[in-house]
C-alpha cells in the first residue's frame, strides 16, 4: 500500500490540476494508493511549513517514513519511480 498526501489549499489552481493528474495515476494502481488531501489553512503550522509551496505531495508506504515527491507540479516520472 502507497500513500500520497497532498498538502494543497481551497482556492489554489496548482492544486486542483495536481490532484487531478495524480487521480489519474490512482486509477492506474487502485488497488494499492490512497490520496489524502490536507488543506494547509486549516492547520497554523501546516501553513506556516508549506504556506508558499502549495501544492505539496508526500508518498509513503506502510509504516513508512514520507518522502518528498515533487511541489506546484506533479511529477510524474518521480511518483511513477515511487510507486514501483
Amino acid at each position: 500500500m502507497v500513500n500520497f498526501t497532498l498538502y494543497s489549499r481551497s482556492y489554489c489552481h496548482l492544486c486542483d490540476d495536481l490532484l487531478q493528474a495524480l487521480e489519474g495515476l490512482r486509477r492506474e494502481y487502485a488497488f494499492t494508493v490512497q490520496v489524502f488531501d490536507i488543506d494547509v489553512d486549516l492547520d497554523n503550522a501546516l501553513l506556516a511549513k508549506y504556506d508558499e509551496l502549495v501544492p505539496v505531495l508526500f508518498g509513503s508506504r506502510e509504516n513508512g517514513i514520507p518522502v518528498l515527491l515533487c511541489h506546484y507540479h506533479l511529477d510524474e516520472a518521480v511518483v511513477r519511480a515511487f510507486l514501483l
